[in-house]
């Protein structure tokens, strides 16, 4: 892996961050066509470090956001605090169980299993994009029947059913790429009731917490992957993966600072629909990509 793709898949996630369309599904697909295999310990890890980058490219972007809303007093705190614990609780819980569940069943049988080995699977990833664009096409449904009949969006917050809903599915996204983590759960708060503008909030918030296990648990699956590489004579470049990892970390966070400023105007009410069809396509052209050798 050269530097020129890892800035390559750093501007591809940068650019995918923040619309609901699964930065994680363009990044795999990308490093396919760059002749690259997504389920590869240096390859998942370098996935997350992306990720790394543009989840601080989101705290520069939302932090004054944050601030007013979370942050404006102790019980505005508090209240967020329990719902970030009750919501991140029920991502773990779900998405570890269904986690295991997947590995038990795609690898039946088999000495030993990880749910990344199946990352690099495109005829998984596109039915995960339909899956999405689904949800998010009938959330923005409902947003323009709503706008269309002057209804108010009730809530100035998440709730607690509202945030519990939202943890659990983020849980169900964790072991699928391609189910994009954002527009599921931007979506769901979408149709439990909350504004788009809370559940957007919300949901970026929750991705701020999830990112640091998911870099620890890449870490240990590439030192794991090291040490029986080593032992088999054929060492892994440790230092070189970290040192790739962070500097697509960089590049990421630099593409998502821009991209973030640009896309910013796609957010504007009545357009979610649009991204469901995005992800629907989507879907279509990674299935043909599966179907091409891919």
């Amino acid at each position: 892996m050269s530097i020129l793709h890892v800035i390559i898949l750093a501007i591809v996630q940068g650019l995918a961050e923040l619309l609901p369309v699964s930065s994680s599904a363009h990044v795999v697909v990308a490093e396919k066509l760059l002749g690259l295999d997504p389920t590869t310990p240096q390859m998942t890890l370098l996935l997350v470090m992306l990720h790394t980058g543009t989840m601080f490219a989101v705290i520069v972007y939302f932090w004054n956001q944050w601030k007013k809303t979370y942050f404006s007093s102790g019980d505005a705190f508090k209240r967020f605090l329990i719902r970030l614990v009750w919501a991140s609780l029920l991502t773990a819980v779900i998405g570890e169980v269904i986690i295991k569940v997947i590995e038990k069943i795609a690898f039946k049988g088999a000495s030993k299993g990880e749910i990344e080995l199946l990352f690099g699977r495109l005829d998984l990833i596109a039915p995960a994009l339909a899956a999405a664009g689904l949800l998010i096409l009938l959330a923005g449904l409902m947003e323009k029947r709503r706008m269309g009949a002057h209804e108010k969006v009730y809530g100035d917050s998440v709730t607690m059913r509202q945030a519990g809903w939202i943890g659990a599915i983020q849980g169900l996204c964790l072991p699928f790429r391609g189910f994009s983590r954002s527009g599921a759960t931007i979506s769901t708060g979408m149709l439990t009731g909350a504004s788009k503008e809370r559940a957007e909030r919300f949901s970026f918030a929750l991705a701020v917490v999830l990112t640091p296990p998911a870099v620890g648990r890449e870490v240990l699956r590439l030192m794991k992957a090291s040490h029986e590489a080593t032992a088999a004579g054929v060492p892994i470049d440790l230092h070189g993966s970290m040192v790739m990892g962070l500097l697509g970390a960089v590049f990421a966070f630099l593409a998502g600072l821009l991209a973030l400023r640009w896309l910013s105007s796609w957010l504007e009410e009545g357009r979610w629909y649009l991204f469901g069809i995005y992800c629907l396509v989507a879907s279509v052209v990674v299935f043909g990509l599966y179907r091409a050798g891919y």
